[in-house]
């Protein structure tokens, strides 16, 4: 249960320094970042809920990954509470098992055991509540209730203008700065004309029922169960996979399970399952051992809520006119390695950053620019991992190959300089600019390759789920990568971390080639070939996966 509500907010203050349209998970914990770094700054959060929500079936955006989990944990300081009330996760899992019953027959990729870097399922409605009593608690302006009715912006050092209506009342505020948190309603960005499509067309639908559902609960097979110590798949992100889609299954720690089915549009469009009913009949042909789980009495239905085209893009998010934005108000990318909660960190502290700049007194509107670039080339660089590659979602043997190449570029570059607190750093920044265009690129031609092999699969009838357990857990080095994450780097050892990253990351690209090579020799791997002449590959070291995880054709066991 969440803690009990402090006491709510009086009457709107006619000014402040920083205003927060939205005081949803963005809003509240950049608040609670900018309090914890000017304890005089006067910030105001308006939020058109009322406080407390509900919990469980409240929003989407349940499952942490290793950027977000930090943010919360470490430097929100809220380690305890994800502790206590939400649920420890036991790392994604993924099944290969499109219109399957028999999951234990299906290929499993996950960890057998706990990696060392947290992350957690969280309780939507739950850490909002938790977030907003902190909030009063530390002398922020929570105001729920609340609906902003229109914003003027100041010109040169002109204060914004804020309108808003509560209980009938309209009030204005003026801030110097202006956040805008408010999500999909994208209050500034229609304002300022700032959506933008892209090119990944996907849609969800969603819904909570009470009560957990256990994989372990659909096998009989009891050293089935247990290949995962302790066997806890439930507490795992869950992904049943099958061609252009994906279901997750998240647990909820108010006892509610999370359930969602996210699909390519052109492979299966939302009119197929846009109503609850519609859902089960989909899940009943794709992923029917999920869908007879839900049968039962038990899981009752709390909600049902669906998105047509959910990715977007944005034409700004920070600007030297002191406004910006942050969360799902920006740009939203998709959820199948849940980035949300990653975007929200570092925005936010790209605005903490902007914002300390400007209270210092010194000029922080070149900033603006760096910080915009740097925030899109991660959008940019994330979205290549899920833009024209649904099809492969259910290629048992290419699809695990393709999810341990983009943990392993989140680990080895993106995730270590924000858990390293050294976003903001343009020193190091530059320092190690060059390790991260050379990674970018690989990733940029490992995408394709790892498509045209998928392609290739399909026309040969190539993958089949056989029952095998890839064991993340088990590469050291891949286990490492985690590790490193929540251990202390000072400058010099992030640097030479980043170079050695990258070199793993030539070996891992070299290794995957050579096998899609042996798998389809016709496949196109010139742009590849040309990034890795120009690495370091030790082409004599040991591969880094074992042969299991290339078991799906026999010439594939050839060492690499």
């Amino acid at each position: 249960m969440s803690d009990a509500p402090v006491s709510g907010p009086a009457a709107l203050p006619a000014s402040a320094d920083v205003v927060l349209l939205g005081g949803g998970l963005a809003g509240l914990t950049l608040a609670l970042q900018l309090r914890q770094q000017d304890a005089a700054l006067r910030i105001v959060v308006i939020e058109r809920h009322r406080h407390p929500v509900r919990e469980a079936a409240f929003k989407v955006g349940e499952s942490t990954v290793e950027i977000g989990a930090h943010y919360l944990a470490n430097v929100l300081g809220l380690r305890e509470h994800l502790d206590s009330q939400h649920i420890r996760k036991f790392g994604f899992r993924f099944f290969f098992s499109d219109g399957r019953t028999d999951i234990d027959a299906c290929t499993e990729l996950g960890v057998s055991r706990i990696l060392p870097t947290p992350s957690w399922q969280i309780d939507r409605g739950r850490l909002e509540n938790h977030l907003g009593d902190l909030a009063r608690e530390r002398g922020i302006d929570f105001i729920d209730g609340a609906v902003v009715r229109g914003v003027d912006l100041g010109e040169g050092d002109a204060p914004h203008a804020v309108r808003c209506e509560r209980d009938g009342e309209t009030h204005t505020v003026h801030a110097r700065w202006l956040v805008d948190a408010s999500g999909r309603a994208g209050v500034l960005k229609r304002k300022l004309g700032l959506a933008k499509p892209n090119a990944h067309d996907a849609n969800a639908v969603w819904w909570r029922v009470d009560g957990h559902l256990d994989p372990n609960d659909w096998s009989d097979d009891a050293q089935w169960r247990d290949r995962c110590t302790p066997p806890d798949r439930w507490r795992s992100t869950n992904h049943l996979c099958g061609p252009g889609y994906w279901v997750w299954m998240i647990p909820l720690s108010s006892g509610a399970h999370s359930i969602g089915i996210v699909c390519d549009a052109a492979m299966h469009p939302l009119e197929t399952m846009n109503s609850h009913a519609k859902a089960t009949a989909w899940l009943q042909q794709h992923q029917p051992r999920l869908a007879d789980a839900l049968d039962a009495s038990e899981h009752t239905v709390q909600d049902f809520m669906f998105l047509r085209h959910f990715s977007y893009d944005c034409a700004q998010v920070f600007s030297r006119e002191r406004w910006a934005l942050t969360g799902e108000a920006g740009l939203f990318l998709d959820p199948f390695y849940s980035p949300g909660s990653d975007f929200i960190a570092l925005s936010n502290t790209y605005i903490a950053d902007l914002i300390a700049r400007d209270r210092a007194g010194t000029l922080f509107g070149p900033y603006t620019a760096m910080y915009e670039q740097l925030y899109r080339s991660f959008y940019e660089n994330t979205l290549t991992l899920y833009q024209d590659q649904y099809p492969l979602f259910g290629d048992a043997q290419v699809m695990p190959l393709k999810v341990i190449w983009d943990y392993t570029f989140y680990w080895a570059l993106l995730a270590p300089l924000y858990c390293g607190g050294l976003q903001c750093d343009l020193g190091v920044l530059g320092r190690v600019r060059d390790a991260f265009v050379r990674g970018s690129e690989l990733n940029r031609a490992m995408q394709p390759l790892l498509r045209a092999w998928g392609e290739r699969n399909r026309i040969e009838a190539m993958s089949t789920p056989d029952g095998r357990l890839l064991d993340q857990y088990r590469p050291a080095w891949f286990h490492t990568l985690n590790a490193e994450l929540h251990e202390p780097a000072d400058a010099e050892t992030f640097v030479a971390r980043t170079e050695s990253n990258l070199r793993l990351m030539a070996r891992l690209a070299a290794e995957l080639r050579a096998q899609a090579r042996i798998a389809h020799p016709e496949l196109d791997t010139a742009a590849l070939d040309a990034l890795l002449a120009c690495e370091t590959v030790d082409v004599d070291a040991e591969p880094l996966l074992s042969p299991i995880w290339y078991a799906q054709r026999e010439a594939a066991l050839e060492p690499a």
